[in-house]
């Protein structure tokens, strides 16, 4: 009835107890050094359900479960050497299926093993060249998660290993080991590409001098090689690989770019990028090419754009294939895009990745039509280094009437005298007066809606109030002919900047007087 109470139970209370506490003691997370002692001096006595260690078996060693993690290299000795193997080898069949954590605990599990397997041995006096133990080979290939370091140095023979690179690589040996094998690898002249495939977490512990001397000729031993199942490589290392695999007159497939991903895609030489072919980028899947320069994107989009070009008829789904190359596309295809009569809803993690020269030739409506029912999202990032620049190119009205979501910091209408009635804005109700260098190249209407009979100005129609030539000898007249005054017209004669709500008003740089 104490459950787990019995994890802080005093060693000397274990082996007094009922030989049941082995049950509740499998429940702790840890035992103490001075309890896992207790522990053994209790299974030695051979009082429990387990019987006498001597006499155990597979099944045995598994029903202890956790408790094995605890047994000394007296107890191990007096394990039977069959069952001891037998155990070794389910330990490793389950390995690659197991957690990183069960995993360690398998690997502290082997040490164990391994040694009370030496220690029951009687052992010769050791030789620096000579085996102690029976020599590895095909068949007795997972030997090699029983031997010290030094002893797999003298039993496994370098042909041995790299022939059996492919059963090798699944079993869980140490670090120590790994270090053994990789040394026996080395020692083979070369190694040929069918083998280089299988090296699996070894092929971690080379340098990039060392991975320059491979052959990796077939796409398939370069993606066994990449697959990060095997363990983590660094970008030097894996930018060796990919050169060496070029230079030998290898291609980058669908797959392989899948394999390699964003990251070292983008770590490629634009050389190399150039080589690719565009159907891989259309078997590729969608790659991440944030980190890559602008150069190596334009590169790829022109690459997708070819690839996807099929699917051109239909921009949402050209769009879809495409958007994580749309980094690298001009001003121009984004416009095309934009204007294609089908709402693609970018989303805001794409528009922002745009070329950002690009992104400032976008009109108004561009934008609007890229983004489609993302357009608020597009407040939420004003604050964005592109987005406020981008702002700042564009008319004020034309955020304010096309986008209608806030975004402040356009340009502000032009107030002058210039430009078309469209754009201007007048506040007074007193008349008029137009002075010019010259004489009024245009007649200019102010119409009333009241007024069936809109008031002009012509500038050939002599009035009292215009001004003579100066004879002949008189001095100049420097301040210019007077144009005659704007007859008054009603406030509501007078055409202001229109409202959103009327009609939406014309960008100013396409006005036209």
């Amino acid at each position: 009835s104490l459950g787990v109470q019995v994890c802080d139970l005093e060693p000397g209370t274990i082996p007094a107890s009922d030989p049941s506490i082995l049950e509740k003691l499998k429940l702790c997370p840890a035992l103490t050094a001075a309890q896992q002692d207790a522990l053994n001096a209790l299974l030695l006595s051979g009082d429990t359900a387990y019987g006498d260690p001597s006499s155990w078996d597979l099944q045995t060693l598994q029903d202890l479960g956790p408790l094995v993690l605890a047994l000394n290299q007296t107890t191990l000795s007096l394990v039977a050497e069959a069952a001891q193997e037998d155990f070794r080898r389910s330990i490793a069949a389950a390995y690659l299926s197991q957690g990183r954590s069960q995993r360690e605990k398998s690997l502290m599990l082997l040490r164990a093993l391994a040694a009370a397997s030496a220690a029951s041995q009687p052992r010769l006096q050791r030789s620096a060249d000579r085996c102690q133990f029976k020599p590895i080979n095909a068949s007795n290939i997972e030997d090699i998660l029983l031997l010290f370091p030094e002893d797999l140095d003298l039993c496994l023979s370098s042909n041995v290993l790299v022939e059996n690179l492919e059963a090798v690589q699944v079993l869980p040996f140490t670090s120590e080991a790994s270090w053994v094998l990789k040394k026996k690898v080395d020692e083979v002249r070369e190694i040929p590409d069918e083998k280089l495939r299988h090296l699996g977490t070894l092929s971690r512990l080379y340098t990039e001098k060392e991975i320059s001397q491979w052959h990796v000729t077939s796409s398939d031993t370069l993606s066994a090689l990449l697959r990060n199942v095997e363990g983590v490589w660094n970008d030097s290392q894996v930018q060796q690989l990919l050169s060496k695999y070029l230079a030998l007159g290898g291609s980058l497939t669908g797959p392989l770019l899948q394999e390699i991903g964003g990251k070292y895609l983008c770590n490629l030489q634009e050389e190399q990028i150039q080589q690719i072919p565009a159907a891989a980028i259309g078997t590729a899947g969608l790659l991440d090419i944030s980190s890559c320069s602008q150069t190596k994107k334009d590169q790829l989009y022109r690459k997708a754009r070819e690839a996807f070009a099929s699917l051109a008829s239909a921009p949402d789904c050209y769009y879809c294939q495409i958007h994580p190359y749309l980094g690298g596309a001009p001003a121009e295809d984004l416009k095309e895009l934009a204007n294609a009569g089908v709402a693609i809803n970018m989303d805001l993690g794409t528009f922002l990745a745009l070329n950002p020269e690009e992104l400032q030739k976008l009109s108004v409506a561009d934008v609007k039509h890229l983004l489609g029912k993302n357009l608020p999202e597009l407040k939420e990032h004003e604050h964005e280094p592109l987005v406020v620049s981008w702002v700042q190119q564009q008319s004020q009205q034309e955020l304010d009437c096309v986008l209608d979501i806030g975004l402040q910091g356009g340009r502000p209408q032009p107030t002058g005298t210039g430009g078309s009635a469209a754009t201007s804005t007048a506040t007074a109700t007193t008349p008029a007066s137009v002075t010019s260098t010259t004489t009024v190249p245009t007649t200019t209407a102010l119409s009333s809606p009241s007024s069936p009979q809109p008031s002009t100005v012509s500038p050939r129609t002599p009035t009292p109030s215009t001004v003579s030539p100066t004879p002949p000898g008189s001095p100049p007249h420097t301040g210019g002919p007077t144009v005659p005054p704007v007859p008054t017209a009603s406030p509501s004669a007078v055409t202001s900047a229109a409202p959103c709500s009327t009609h939406q008003a014309p960008s100013t740089d396409r006005a036209t007087s």
